[in-house]
Formats: structure tokens, sequence, C-alpha cells
């Protein structure tokens, strides 16, 4: 008896999920370093995609740079060599953290992207809040008054949501609380300007999240086990918040992470519209300026942000849900 308890206490800490759960994550780092490899090589091979030469793309409008001028821009981008010793000097630079210098102002990138990409993350961040907060109370009031007016009134509004255009809505913003209240600037990195292109990122967002949120919790409050809350007589509030509302947060978690890459590319526009001094904001401007270098460095650090946030959310959804299937 002893020996058999002995053994039952020292197999009870192990299941077969602990053992499945380090090849779940293995596959999806590995998934994910694969895509960043890919995004290297379309990055690398940004400038040879483009038609004409790359070189005079970016001087094109530019007088007065004399064809030695060029012919030494081209030696420094390391243009007049083969694509596969671009492609590895490119790799050798990257792992030296070296994204290059901007075309404009020689300035180097890397300093430009760790003053802009906090700005950005702060600025998708604080739309999840928004997207969560209003996407959540609609979703869970709707599916709760299912079939009432108020759901009807919240999924037309969550549609309406859905399509309004980010620039349309944020224009529209300013001209109410900067123009005529006051109250908010137009632009500015602190928290006050903040506010302004949170919600017109988030509240674009929180449409989807409540239309998620409503369909979760009308399947989940159809469950028996919700069915066998209510008749052992447990109280209203436990049975939506404890029971009902946890187990509807796994489709919500998985659509997080979508919706958080979905805004860290939204927040492109936005960044424009409010004069965010984000790395969407200097994406765009490089474009406009023919920069190769910067935005071969925004396509890079773009897919690493995606991937580690998609990688933080499969751990967390096999983590809240040990029946993924992981083999």
């Amino acid at each position: 008896m002893v020996r058999g308890g002995s053994a039952g206490r020292a197999l009870s800490p192990v299941s077969p999920w602990s053992f499945r759960l380090l090849p779940f994550l293995a596959k999806r780092t590995f998934a994910a370093l694969v895509t960043i490899w890919v995004a290297t090589i379309v990055a690398a091979m940004l400038t040879h995609l483009v038609p004409g030469d790359p070189v005079r793309i970016m001087f094109a409008q530019s007088q007065g740079v004399t064809p030695e001028q060029i012919e030494e821009i081209r030696h420094n981008l390391g243009l007049d060599q083969p694509i596969m010793v671009q492609y590895w000097q490119y790799l050798v630079r990257i792992a030296h953290g070296d994204l290059g210098h901007t075309i404009q102002g020689h300035q180097p990138i890397a300093e430009l992207l760790m003053i802009c990409l906090p700005n950005t993350l702060a600025l998708a961040l604080s739309a999840m809040v928004v997207a969560l907060a209003i996407g959540l109370t609609c979703g869970f009031i709707a599916a709760y008054k299912r079939g009432s007016w108020l759901d009807n009134a919240l999924m037309i509004t969550a549609i309406l949501g859905i399509s309004l255009p980010q620039f349309w809505l944020g224009l529209m913003l300013i001209l109410l609380f900067s123009v005529n209240l006051g109250i908010l600037p137009v632009a500015g990195t602190g928290w006050d300007g903040l506010i302004l292109p949170a919600f017109t990122l988030g509240v674009t967002n929180a449409a989807i999240i409540a239309r998620l949120t409503r369909s979760s919790m009308i399947e989940i409050l159809d469950q028996d086990f919700i069915r066998t809350a209510r008749a052992k007589g447990l109280p209203r509030t436990i049975i939506l918040f404890r029971h009902a509302f946890r187990a509807g947060l796994i489709p919500i978690i998985t659509m997080m992470g979508m919706q958080f890459t979905y805004m860290m590319g939204g927040a492109v526009i936005v960044e424009n519209v409010f004069s965010w001094n984000g790395v969407g904001r200097l994406a765009v401007r490089a474009i406009f300026q023919r920069d190769y270098p910067t935005i071969q460095a925004f396509i890079l650090i773009f897919s690493i942000v995606v991937c580690a946030i998609s990688l933080l959310l499969d751990t967390l959804y096999a983590w809240l849900d040990p029946r993924i299937k992981v083999s």
C-alpha cells in the first residue's frame, strides 16, 4: 500500500499534457522562425522586385546627382554584388543589429525604430484596451438580452462600427474634441495625445470583438453545465461571470491576437492622421522618399512583432485549453 501510494504520488504531478506542451511550443517557435526567415528574403529582395534601377528611383527627384555618386551609393548599399552575396551580407548585418541607414539624412535606422516602435506598441495596446472594454461589454449585454431591442441595437451599432473608415472617424474626432471643444490636442506623443488615436483604432475593432463575444456567450449559455448551475440555484452573477464568461474567453483570446496584429497594421493610417510618431508614419514617409533600407527594416520588424505576438497567444491558448490538438 505504501509502495503504491508513493508511486501514485510520484506520478500524479506529471500528466500527458506536460509532455505534449513542449513539442507544441517547439512547432510554433519553428513556424515563427521560418516566417521571419521568409520575411528576411522578401526584405532583402525588395530592391530587386522594383522595376528599374532602385538607386536611380531613390534619387529620381534629386537634382545634381552625378553618375559617380549613384555608383558610390550603389556600392555602399551592396547592390553591385551578386544577389546571394547581398542576401548573406544582409543577414550578417541583421545579426549584428545593423539595419542600415536612411537615404535622407543618413540616420541609423535601428535608432529610429527604437524611438518609433514603443509609440506604435503603446498605441496598439491602448487601442486593444478600448476595443476590449467596449466589445466585451456590448457583446456580453447583447448575449444576455438576446432577441431584445437592446440586442438588435448593439449589433447594428457593431456593424456600423466595422464599416467606419478609420481616417474618417479620426478626422471627425479631431473636429469635435480638438477644433470645436478644444479639450484634446490634435497631435502629440503624450498621454493626452494618445486618447483620440487609441479610440479611433479601438472602436472599429471593438465591433468585431462584440459580435464574437455575443456568439460565444450564446453558445456557452446553452451548454449543459450552465443549466446544471441554474438548477443548483446558484446566483445569476456567479453563473454569468464565473462560469459562462470564463468559458467563453477562449475564442476571444484567439481573436485578440489577430486583432492586435491588425491594429499594428491599421496604426499606419491612424498615426498619419494624428501625426503620431510611430513605425507606421515612419514607413509611409520612407515609401514617399523611396527609402528602401527603411522599408526593409519596417518589413522585418513588423514580421518579428507579429510572430512574437502569435507565439504568445498560441502558448496562452494552449495553456487555457489543454484539449487543443497538439499532435
